[in-house]
Order: structure tokens, then C-alpha cells, then sequence
């Protein structure tokens, strides 16, 4: 295989980890803040904090609950990613 092949495909997958550690996360803190505005357009209240608070909240929860699985997909990663020095010449 090519070197460049072998460098586009590290980097898709480092793609793929990124977006699978992080999307969820993202999408806490995105539904969140919907409802959020939501409900502050319904009632008119027009409040900064009211936004933010809510979306911390949720995404240290969500952060705290996702930590164990992801530190386990990264580690993973980081396995095969070592792996592959060879290919590169690295080690």
C-alpha cells in the first residue's frame, strides 16, 4: 500500500474518533440549548445565564457519562496507531 493511502486512512479514522467521542456530547449541548430557546421564546424572557447554566449542566453530565467508553475507544485507537509506526518508518 502507499504511503499516501496509509496517511489518508490514519487520518479518516482519526476522523471517525473524533466524531464518535465528541458527536454525542455535541449533540447533548445542541438539544439542550434548542429547548432552551425555546422555552425562553415562549415565555419571553430574554436572560443570558438562562441559556448557559442549562448547557453546562448537560454537557458535564453527558461528558462524565460517555468518559469510560470513550477513554476505551481512544485508547484503542491510540493501540492501532502505534502499530502502524512500522509502516511509517517511525520506530
Amino acid at each position: 500500500m502507499d504511503l499516501d493511502l496509509r496517511v489518508v486512512d490514519l487520518a479518516r479514522e482519526m476522523i471517525l474518533v473524533v466524531l464518535v467521542v465528541a458527536g454525542p456530547i455535541m449533540m447533548v449541548g445542541l438539544v439542550v440549548g434548542l429547548c432552551v430557546s425555546l422555552i425562553q421564546a415562549l415565555t419571553s424572557v430574554q436572560e443570558q445565564t438562562l441559556s448557559l447554566v442549562p448547557k453546562m449542566l448537560a454537557v458535564m453530565a453527558a461528558t462524565l457519562l460517555i468518559l469510560a467508553p470513550a477513554l476505551s475507544y481512544l485508547g484503542d485507537y491510540t493501540a492501532r496507531v502505534i502499530k502502524r509506526m512500522t509502516e511509517f518508518g517511525l520506530s
